[in-house]
């Protein structure tokens, strides 16, 4: 398109070229002859809708007109909102992010619009428009900087949330520019914050930061909690949380267990196990209230046998491989199983076996919340690296190198070094078993990773 063609000049050479009268165009696309006059006087500025309309009659593309119609609409006309909001929601849709920015950098010269933006903004993440939701996030957030407000930190959380992806490096970052703003955040929303951010945390294995996270989470959750059954102090509906209040107390102690575990205090996992397990004191009897606790006693039973396994317990095997049938995720258990079986040395082939298909063809579906996104994959590639290990040492080394390359891949991909250096760490104590095939692909990761 030609910087200096305008929508109306378009509709002046279309109606040369069909030899039509304004009433013949009007007809074609849809406008009565008044408007159509006032547009080509230029004494009228366009809806989107009618643009969208000339550009199909013309034969373009949709939204090849949107950067005239920012300049015609915005720049030479005062922008006028009725007209704006439906653009940027049309500039959305076809994910025109070029035009999302132009148009919010325009308004935000007037700091009135930050409010409807930020609307807009928190609509665009629901229907999951993520990259325009960031633009108006982001430029909102630069508007509230100075004004230390609940807006501004809401939208550093949406900024952080979109943000988290499958670099553990970034994903570090983006956690370490969050954080601050959490304590700026209304009650409910506080709640959720500590619990994204402990997952971060938990993915990063950063365990000193999931147990003050946890510790401050499960805090918050039991003030509202007291609070909201106090019949003086009735919380308001529109601070109900996403999940229920006592969700948060119990998923505080079940992060707590994980850090004591990872830190080999498996007493002190268990007790945590055992207080998450005990939710006697839950009031509610609603039908979510009944699938949390539910869900919370299966996983307390499941992390017990898990901390007895850990602690070197072999007895419990055949119950938590019974527990384990039939899951569609089973990855934590066997995890577990093989972290325990690496330490201990005992063999664990015939669970291998067993569950040797889902192993093979697992799939993971793909969710908004931080634990499936970021727990989940780094337990994975820790389970790749374990399987090799435990391959490996009983001299298996075809299916031991190829966990060792998949961990390595997954690792990768986050771009956690630690962990890469671990895997290479592996692979050089058994390289002199590797086939031919396997140390090329060996040597090629090692030329791309650190640019050999």
């Amino acid at each position: 398109m030609i910087a200096t063609t305008t929508i109306r000049s378009e509709l002046d050479n279309l109606m040369k070229q069909k030899g039509w009268n304004m009433s013949n165009l009007g007809r074609t696309i849809g406008i009565n002859v008044g408007s159509i006059s006032s547009i080509l006087k230029g004494n009228k500025v366009m809806s989107v809708d009618q643009v969208d309309r000339v550009t199909a009659v013309l034969s373009l593309p949709a939204g090849y007109f949107y950067e005239n119609y920012i300049q015609e609409s915005m720049i030479e006309a005062t922008p006028n909102w009725r007209r704006i909001g439906p653009f940027l929601y049309r500039c959305a849709e076809l994910n025109k992010l070029d035009c999302v920015l132009k148009t919010v950098t325009i308004l935000l010269e007037e700091l009135t619009y930050a409010p409807l933006l930020f609307d807009v903004a928190n609509d665009f993440f629901k229907r999951n428009w993520n990259d325009s939701a960031a633009i108006l996030y982001d430029n909102v957030a630069r508007c509230e900087i100075r004004q230390h407000s609940e807006r501004l930190a809401f939208c550093q959380y949406r900024l952080f949330t979109l943000s988290i992806g499958d670099d553990q490096i970034q994903n570090f970052e983006a956690a370490c520019q969050f954080e601050p703003f959490v304590e700026r955040l209304n009650e409910k929303d506080q709640l959720d914050a500590l619990k994204d951010l402990a997952n971060i945390y938990r993915s990063l294995r950063r365990w000193d930061k999931v147990e003050e996270l946890a510790r401050e989470m499960g805090r918050k959750a039991r003030i509202q909690y007291i609070s909201k059954h106090r019949k003086e102090e009735r919380m308001q509906e529109d601070l109900a949380t996403s999940l229920p209040l006592f969700v948060y107390i119990a998923y505080s102690n079940l992060l707590l267990a994980s850090v004591w575990d990872a830190r080999g205090d498996f007493q002190q996992a268990l007790e945590c196990t055992y207080a998450y397990a005990d939710l006697s004191w839950v009031k509610e009897t609603d039908p979510e209230t009944l699938h949390w606790v539910e869900l919370f006693q299966h996983w307390a039973q499941v992390n017990t046998y898990i901390n007895k396994l850990r602690g070197g317990d072999q007895s419990v095997i055949s119950d938590l491989v019974e527990i384990t049938k039939g899951k569609k995720e089973i990855f934590t258990e066997l995890l577990n199983i093989i972290e325990a079986a690496n330490q201990y040395s005992f063999d664990i082939d015939y669970i291998l076996d067993e569950f040797e298909s889902q192993i093979l063809f697992y799939e993971r579906d793909l969710a908004s919340d931080v634990y499936t996104r970021q727990v989940i994959p780094e337990q994975t590639a820790r389970f790749s690296y374990e399987l090799s290990k435990y391959y490996l040492k009983k001299a298996m080394y075809a299916e031991g190198f190829k966990y060792l390359l998949e961990s390595m891949e997954s690792y990768t991909a986050k771009n956690n070094s630690n962990a890469i250096i671990k895997c290479v760490g592996l692979f050089e104590s058994f390289k002199e078993y590797a086939r031919p095939e396997t140390l090329i692909q060996y040597q090629r990761f090692i030329q791309i990773e650190y640019r050999l």
